[in-house]
């Protein structure tokens, strides 16, 4: 990185690049093997010894339009029970087995429902937001038809897991009101998604204090959900995958890095070096993409190749105003260098997409194919 490079997000603080880099060094290369996976869970700062998921519930179960459904519970030993949806084709396992995340996308509020249909269908208020993002349909149903058995769990701080506003610090809920106002923000829902915008600078704050950090929380959390899928009968044993789009992209890494149960990964929009970050798109992605002082040891792309050669499919979109295009081509070029390194170049795939951030049916269509080869018994 040049010394004379001028970053928009620094102004007159961009030789604090240079200066940092000089001093300890930034994304040097990190190899695939075990002590870069030490050194990714060191930096997560959250790893509990067991993720066994505690007191396991079946609090529901509803059957149509080709599958099954349960709606699962457990503790993971703090805060609120995490609910999850288990959708299954019809008929006899077993099935591999697959972690469907959902995404961050400002919208704390649900987390599950976004991606997925229970046994009430469509929440109307993410119509237009499905249709944006997802092709106008759940992808974990539709996953699950393809002969998956998917869970889909609400992750820290969304949907069952939420912090309720009544909770959220006053001025935090001061500050939601002036803007509110100001946007003309009618429903408590919308609300609630913008004051959690402000909250997760506390949350992450308060994570610190703690010793732990925001995405360590987020990537325990989805391996105690892969180790519910692992026990159960009806899952093809060790035929287990994750997937997911944008902030569930990011928890599909995390996964990827960290669980050696998956054994299989798509990352949907979420796929850059951090130098393509630094100029401008810095502030517009949340805290979970940050896991403190990763960057002494390497860069966002080999947090998701540190297990090669387990295989790992990145779709990556042209016109995704959260990234460069120079920042997610760099960070192909970098994937495809690290399962070279292990002799297992086949086993990535980086795929380019016309069109904004997204995960479209010619996007899905893709990741399941993907998924069915590496997952088929």
């Amino acid at each position: 990185m040049s010394e004379e490079k001028r970053y928009r997000n620094l102004g007159p603080y961009s030789d604090l690049v240079a200066f940092a880099g000089a001093w300890h060094g930034l994304f040097p290369p990190a190899a695939p093997s075990v002590s870069t996976r030490d050194a990714v869970r060191q930096c997560l700062a959250f790893d509990p010894p067991s993720t066994h998921p505690r007191e396991v519930s079946v609090d529901g179960k509803w059957q149509g339009n080709g599958l099954v459904g349960e709606e699962i519970s457990w503790s993971v030993g703090y805060g609120p029970r995490t609910h999850a949806w288990l959708l299954y084709p019809e008929g006899k396992g077993p099935f591999p087995g697959v972690v469907a995340l959902h995404d961050h996308s400002g919208i704390k509020y649900f987390g599950k429902e976004k991606i997925a249909e229970g046994p009430d269908g469509l929440v109307q208020s993410l119509e237009d937001f499905r249709d944006r993002q997802y092709g106008g349909r759940a992808f974990a149903n539709a996953l699950a038809r393809e002969g998956f058995a998917v869970i889909v769990p609400d992750a820290f701080l969304w949907g069952s897991r939420r912090i309720p506003y009544e909770d959220l610090p006053e001025s935090e809920r001061n500050m939601t009101d002036a803007v509110a106002a100001a946007w003309q923000l009618t429903t408590d829902i919308q609300k609630y998604n913008l004051a959690t915008t402000f909250n997760e600078h506390t949350v992450a704050k308060t994570c610190s204090i703690l010793g732990v950090s925001l995405p360590g929380i987020i990537g325990y959390e989805d391996r105690v959900a892969v180790e519910y899928l692992a026990g159960r009968e009806d899952i093809v044993n060790g035929r287990i995958g994750c997937i997911g789009l944008s902030g569930g992209g990011l928890r599909s890494t995390l996964l990827q890095a960290t669980c050696d149960r998956i054994q299989a990964a798509v990352v949907v929009g979420l796929m850059s070096t951090y130098e393509g970050l630094l100029d401008r798109n810095v502030a517009c992605h949340t805290w979970m993409l940050y896991p403190p002082f990763w960057s002494r040891h390497g860069d966002w792309p080999d947090l998701a190749g540190c297990r090669a050669p387990s295989p790992l499919l990145v779709q990556y979109d042209l016109d995704d105003a959260l990234f460069t295009v120079a920042g997610m081509k760099d960070a192909d070029k970098r994937l495809r260098s690290i399962y070279e390194q292990v002799h297992a170049a086949e086993n990535y795939r980086g795929e380019f997409y016309p069109g904004p951030h997204k995960f479209d049916l010619e996007m899905q269509a893709s990741a399941f194919s993907w998924l069915k080869r590496n997952l088929s018994a």
